[in-house]
């Protein structure tokens, strides 16, 4: 069975590639679970000086496989609540970690991918990259989504981007910080890995307690962000909409 999460070592860079490419790399539980998994053996190894997070294909990732949501019981409000502790332990995995995270980022990011991204200290990306928010276009009320966006764009832009479903292009991207730089496209990866490298090489305990402070700035929100996602999504999932959109979207239909 193939490996939905890939773990490759670059020296004392750990490279984590998202591994559905005929998905475009969308989320599963199994696959956020092996995720979690790997990111705290990273955390864990003092050979690990740094983590790059990618995607394999054309996609980082398009966020939740909605073949899986789609299944959510109108009824079944654990469900929901579960699906979003799912995602709560993922961010956090990610933001705990001690050492520099640089996302490498390739093709589409949207969704939960695109939340995923914005986790990481820095992201770099090719001009092809497109990303956002689209989540009110299958049913699904943006939450977390507006608080990983919040501290980057402000109420403006965060509103535009959640309500319209919009996907920025690369140059956007950059532009609004979403996006730290822009390399050609075949060498994302490699200047991912140079970039986790070269603040691996600054002070270790320095640049951890920076990164904890960064985290303490916002770890509030983020909680109540979770409280709020999951009566939120309960209330969404217990109409339907949810489902039949998705629905909708998995077969093809058109509003």
């Amino acid at each position: 069975m193939t490996e939905t999460v890939l773990l490759e070592r670059r020296d004392e860079i750990a490279v984590l590639t998202l591994n559905r490419p005929e998905k475009l790399n969308a989320w599963t539980h199994a696959m956020r679970e092996r995720l979690i998994g790997l990111l705290r053996e990273a955390d864990r190894d003092p050979g690990c000086r740094g983590v790059v997070l990618t995607g394999a294909g054309r996609a980082f990732c398009a966020g939740q496989d909605l073949e899986e949501t789609a299944a959510i019981d109108p009824g079944d409000h654990a469900a929901a609540e579960a699906w979003i502790d799912d995602f709560d332990r993922l961010f956090r995995t990610v933001r705990e970690l001690r050492k520099p995270t640089v996302a490498a980022v390739n093709g589409v990011v949207a969704g939960s991918g695109f939340q995923y991204a914005l986790l990481a200290d820095l992201r770099i990306g090719h001009a092809g990259v497109t990303m956002g928010q689209p989540e009110v276009a299958s049913g699904i009320p943006s939450i977390t989504g507006i608080w990983a966006m919040w501290e980057i764009l402000g109420r403006a832009k965060t509103t535009e981007l959640v309500l319209t479903a919009r996907l920025v292009d690369a140059e956007e991207a950059q532009r609004l910080g979403l996006l730290t730089r822009l390399v050609p496209e075949d060498e994302v990866l490699d200047a991912a890995v140079a970039q986790a490298r070269a603040i691996a090489e600054l002070p270790p305990g320095a640049v951890a307690l920076t990164k904890a402070r960064l985290r303490e700035l916002d770890d509030d929100a983020l909680a109540e962000a979770v409280i709020a996602a999951k009566k939120i999504h309960a209330d969404a999932y217990a109409t339907g909409e949810p489902q039949r959109e998705m629905a909708r979207f998995l077969s093809g239909k058109r509003r």
